[in-house]
């Protein structure tokens, strides 16, 4: 998707009284930006969808897909939000990152969430490797290229965070315009056949505000996600 296509309609994951969880594709804007000249948005066009106004509890970036939650009401959209500030909320992404991680890590390292705050803020990512592989290409100085598949738990909510920690311990996330690395971004472009940043929400775990009850949000793999399933050689279910 790019930011010129016209409104399509959005896949609903969940849905209540109080809230409605879609699965956003990658390249659409949550909401309007001054920054941005798009003209599709998920948040108006999910408004249009349903026919009533809709309040984002959280945000994922334009390339990020996956999990996005909104309230039906401004107070649904309160609580849900004030369990995501107190890091009520198990959130698990995909990823691939370039090179071999660790089997497990943490990233603890401080960054600019670009919201106005002066500074760096605290920022704290938890990791798994899920696979890896091994391809006989000399991509960059290597004659070999290692990537990784990771689940990636982040447990603050700093502005692409999960993308600047995976720099910061030089695992640049694949097909991350900004804080990635253009080689490996354009072999997977041009020999995997996928161009899209390599970073899906696939799950939201929390309490639902209103009746207390565990709830579970999912998102499924795209055919993309299948493409990166298939080289890996690991079921993304």
């Amino acid at each position: 998707m790019t930011a010129h296509d016209p409104p399509r309609e959005l896949t609903i994951l969940y849905q209540d009284s109080h809230y409605v969880a879609i699965d956003k594709p990658p390249g659409l804007l949550v909401h309007r930006s001054p920054l941005s000249r798009d003209r599709v948005y998920a948040l108006q066009t999910l408004r249009d969808q349903l026919g009533r106004h809709v309040y984002p509890v959280h945000r994922l970036d334009r390339a990020t897909s996956g999990v996005l939650l909104f309230g039906l009401s401004a107070d649904a959209a309160r609580r849900a939000a004030a369990a995501f500030a107190s890091q009520a909320v198990d959130k698990e992404y995909l990823a691939v990152a370039r090179g071999w991680t660790d089997a497990v890590g943490v990233i603890d390292h401080p960054v600019t969430d670009d919201d106005g705050n002066p500074g760096a803020q605290p920022a704290r990512t938890r990791y798994r490797r899920l696979a890896t592989i091994e391809l006989p290409v000399a991509v960059d100085r290597y004659p070999s290229s290692r990537y990784s598949l990771l689940s990636v738990s982040p447990e603050t909510g700093r502005r692409q965070q999960i993308r600047k920690h995976f720099k910061h311990i030089s695992h640049h996330l694949i097909g991350d315009t900004t804080h990635g690395n253009g080689r490996h971004n354009r072999f997977f472009r041009d020999h995997i056949g996928v161009s899209r940043l390599l970073l899906m929400a696939r799950r939201l775990a929390f309490v639902h505000p209103f009746t207390s009850r565990p709830l579970s949000l999912h998102a499924e793999a795209d055919s993309e996600w299948q493409t990166i399933a298939q080289l890996f050689g690991r079921p993304l279910a």
